[in-house]
Order: structure tokens, then C-alpha cells, then sequence
């Protein structure tokens, strides 16, 4: 009898070993379910109570109206061929971003903890990476009602806005990007602090730092050369650099959307990956 050679089927067998494409492909289809999933989960959660995303367009509002008028009339910021308004508009709308990120990622999972929601979805099967991209996914989506609020205060006031559709596409895809990075590392806080106290203090300590430390409301050139750096590094540097290129009609970006959405991107992979390691600990 002639010996069977080696990963030869047996007729009328079938081979059930997994093929690893499959395996991948199968994986990321998972993944992506079960991030949507989350994200709308939470994002549900604005039909309990939609006025908390006008209260958040009343700060950016603010700067607009004040700070931007009385700099636009003071000329003390140089901006190039940009009006300081038209600059600073960019800059504002990442500010919003900022804002809601970190206040709603870290504390709200804070929140979770202490009705037990946490508890329960850590003894499910969805992955820890799904979790965390879902609650920046759903973020994101609630930043977009931010840029409608700015777009509209921004052309009263008379912003000369870019209103081409893919430009516009474009800019929500920038806020999603942002939203998601500062909502992961409001989580990745909310993760080790674990109270709702040291996170207020904690997202009212960094958001002054992002914000100051990136060219929303100046340009990097004016910048010192150890802040230069700090800008360089900054998250928001990207996002308001990105904005400020597909927002405006004048607008100019430093680094190219592409690249600006690339490190975006990066950014929010590597911070989803330490959340995913960090999440087991909300439960302890």
C-alpha cells in the first residue's frame, strides 16, 4: 500500500483548517461590527440629552465673538494674507473638539463604572479595541454637530469659508480624527484615575496645554523653540493645520492634509492600543 503523502486529503475529506487570510479578514469584519455596535450604543445616549451639545458650542462661540473681534482689530498676530478671524476660526473648532473629547471620553466611562455598565461589557466577548474605538467613533459624531455651530457663527461674522462639498467632507473627517484621539486619551486617563473628581481636575489641567501649545490661536513661527517642539508633537498642531487648509477659501495647510491625517491616524491607533491594555483596570 502506498503511504499517504504528507498534506495529501483523503478522499471525500474536507479540509477544516483555517486559513489565515480568512482568519485576519474575519477578524477586522468583527472588529469593525462590534466597534459600530458600541458607537451607537452611545451615541443614543444624546437623545437623554441633546442641549449638552449646544452648552458645548458656547465657549468656542465666545472666543470668536471676543477674542477673535478685538485681535482682528488689534493686528498684534501676524497671519499672513489670512484676516486673524478667518485664522483663528480653524483653531476654535479644533478647540471645541478638544473640549467635548475630554471631557466625555474619561469621564463618562467613569460613569459607566459606577452603574456597573463597565462590569458588563468587560464579561462580553467584544474586544477591548472595539470598545475603545466605538466610545471615539460615537464621539466623533458628537463633535460633528460642532462644526455646523462654527460654520454658521464663522460666516455671519463674515469668514470667507470654503463651502465646496469635498472640502466640507473633508473637515468632518479631520474633526472625527481629532475626536477620536482625545477621547482615547480621556479614557486612557479615565483608566488610571479612576474618580470623577481627579478626572475634572486632571481634563481641566491638559486641555490649556493642547491648546495653547499648537497654532490655533498663533502661528508656530512666533512660538519659542522649546514649544516649537512641544507644537511639533501636539495632536492639535495636525488637526487645526488640516482645517485650517480644507475650512477656509484663503486657507493654507503647513504639512498637506494627507500627512495631516496620517499622523492623526497613527496617533489614534497607538492610543487605542494602550486603552485596549489599560481597560481591564476600570472594573478593578
Amino acid at each position: 500500500m502506498k503511504p499517504q503523502e504528507p498534506g495529501v486529503m483523503l478522499n471525500g475529506w474536507v479540509d477544516t483548517q483555517p486559513k489565515p487570510e480568512r482568519n485576519f479578514i474575519s477578524a477586522i469584519i468583527e472588529l469593525i461590527n462590534k466597534t459600530l455596535v458600541i458607537a451607537e450604543l452611545e451615541v443614543r445616549k444624546l437623545r437623554h440629552d441633546p442641549t449638552d451639545l449646544v452648552v458645548r458650542s458656547v465657549q468656542p462661540a465666545l472666543w470668536l465673538l471676543i477674542f477673535g473681534q478685538v485681535f482682528t482689530r488689534t493686528r498684534a498676530i501676524p497671519t499672513g494674507n489670512l484676516p486673524y478671524l478667518d485664522f483663528i476660526s480653524a483653531g476654535i473648532l479644533a478647540q471645541s473638539v478638544l473640549f467635548v473629547a475630554i471631557f466625555t471620553g474619561g469621564m463618562a466611562l467613569i460613569w459607566e463604572r459606577d452603574l456597573g455598565v463597565v462590569h458588563k461589557l468587560l464579561a462580553s466577548p467584544i474586544p477591548r479595541s472595539a470598545m475603545v474605538l466605538g466610545k471615539a467613533l460615537a464621539c466623533g459624531v458628537r463633535c460633528l454637530s460642532q462644526v455646523f455651530i462654527i460654520y454658521g457663527l464663522a460666516f455671519v461674522l463674515g469668514v470667507k469659508l470654503n463651502l465646496n462639498l469635498l472640502a466640507f467632507l473633508q473637515v468632518l473627517l479631520i474633526v472625527v480624527l481629532g475626536a477620536g484621539c482625545f477621547c482615547v486619551f480621556s479614557l486612557i486617563i479615565g483608566c488610571v484615575v479612576k474618580t470623577r473628581e481627579r478626572m475634572t481636575g486632571i481634563g481641566q489641567l491638559i486641555t490649556m496645554p493642547f491648546f495653547f501649545a499648537s497654532n490655533a490661536i498663533y502661528p508656530i513661527s512666533l512660538m519659542p523653540g522649546w514649544l516649537q517642539f512641544i507644537s511639533r508633537i501636539n495632536p492639535l498642531t495636525y488637526q487645526v493645520d488640516a482645517l485650517r487648509g480644507k475650512m477656509l477659501l484663503n486657507g493654507i495647510s503647513l504639512y498637506g492634509f494627507t500627512l495631516d491625517c496620517t499622523i492623526l491616524l497613527l496617533t489614534l491607533i497607538g492610543l487605542t492600543y494602550i486603552c485596549g491594555k489599560l481597560y481591564p483596570r476600570v472594573a478593578m
